[in-house]
């Protein structure tokens, strides 16, 4: 018999039958197109043979014109093992109940471990995990992701530098760099502090050399500010100048500004879809409604299924739909010049030091062109204006 798997999934029994007449009866079985299949003698009188469930019903008709005894000796297929299941439903049921919460157990967190902080800062980590609900017992498909932790934590402990977030098996370990490391002593070697752009001077912290300018001086790009050696010109002492010098020094930027601009905003509106993954295949098990939205975004969040130690190629997957629609924005001439200005202003920010400062901006120039409105901004700064310049043994007799 072929196709041995639908046997198996319609059900067949086995069948003795014994009598005169044996060979008339398998005869008008299969005249009325009943399935009937390894045929045997097992007696003078006596046969047996497979088929189907389905068809033991229509064997009544043909019973009653055959003087036969008909016994039913197998019973194979899933409709039996069914059966045996629904009489053994206890024995399934803890089963599926064991292998359930061993599932949940293991993809549940049972300990937070954080390594390299002090009580203090392991403290603080600990509250701020408790805020996210990284704690015991919670679930881990219920938590963000360890980037996001991890990304979290250093915007929002201030006292570590960097922290090391992995997830093994049901424990979420945290290793932890501290900021309140010793820094180590740098080693200076003899040098004078030169200016490195144009200036006016506007005041001097000097810690060791001998000031060369004055405040309210004008310098070059170039000059020498603090210098590294004093004293006598036959027995000079050679020093490494340390300081900061602060001048008022200027910049130009040029900004573009649309006037009109089109782009793409969250409505607030959204629905979820539900899926479990198997490998690369995956079956939606909720969130079935149709995606009515024109513009929309998709963010999905999968998390894995672990039993002990193991992942298990089984996955739950939680996508997110947002819908989206253009917005346009409009400025108008005076609005653009503001947002000019701030542009300009961040976009300088990013090339001063911490301790420089924008006294005040000026515009130079500003016309529209093709809806987008062009300036030409004049910048006054206040920064330190000092860099190295090291002493060789060629300067110390050229001074």
């Amino acid at each position: 018999m072929k196709n041995q798997w639908v046997t198996i999934f319609l059900g067949h029994v086995k069948v003795r039958l014994s009598g005169r007449g044996a060979e008339r009866f398998l005869n008008e079985c299969v005249r009325i197109n009943m399935h009937i299949w390894n045929v045997r003698r097992v007696g003078d009188d006596t046969l047996t043979f497979h088929m189907y469930v389905k068809d033991v019903h229509r064997l009544r008709p043909v019973f009653r014109k055959y003087e036969c005894d008909l016994k039913f000796i197998g019973r194979y297929g899933f409709p039996f093992w069914q059966k045996r299941l629904l009489r053994n439903s206890g024995f399934l049921i803890g089963f599926v109940a064991f292998f359930a919460l061993l599932i949940m157990l293991s993809n549940m967190v049972w300990n937070v471990e954080i390594k390299g902080a002090k009580p203090e800062t392991e403290y603080m980590i600990a509250k701020e995990l408790e805020k996210m609900g990284v704690t015991r017992g919670k679930m881990q498909f219920q938590l963000p992701d360890v980037e996001t932790i991890q990304r979290y934590l250093t915007n929002n402990v201030s006292s570590i530098t960097w922290v090391g977030v992995e997830l093994r098996g049901t424990t979420y370990h945290f290793q932890v760099v501290e900021k309140n490391e010793p820094e180590k002593e740098e080693v200076l070697s003899p040098r004078h502090l030169v200016a490195r752009k144009e200036a006016v001077i506007q005041k001097m912290f000097v810690e060791q050399g001998k000031i060369m300018v004055t405040k309210n001086e004008h310098v070059e790009k170039g000059q020498l500010l603090v210098s590294g050696i004093f004293g006598k010109e036959d027995s000079p002492t050679v020093v490494p100048a340390k300081g900061i010098i602060f001048g008022e020094t200027w910049y130009d930027s040029e900004i573009d500004v649309p006037l009109k601009t089109l782009f793409q905003v969250y409505t607030g509106e959204f629905f979820q879809k539900h899926y479990i993954k198997f490998g690369s295949f995956k079956i939606k098990v909720w969130g079935f409604e149709k995606n009515k939205y024109k513009r929309y975004k998709e963010d999905a969040m999968t998390y894995h299924v672990h039993f002990l130690r193991w992942t298990l190629p089984i996955a739950y997957e939680k996508v997110t739909v947002r819908e989206e629609e253009e917005a346009m924005r409009e400025y108008t001439e005076k609005q653009a010049l503001e947002v000019g200005k701030e542009m300009a202003e961040k976009e300088l920010k990013k090339k001063l030091e911490g301790n420089a400062a924008i006294l005040g901006e000026k515009v130079l120039h500003k016309r529209v062109e093709n809806g987008t409105l062009k300036l030409s901004l004049y910048f006054k700064v206040i920064e330190n204006i000092a860099e190295i310049q090291p002493i060789t043994e060629s300067n110390i007799q050229g001074d």
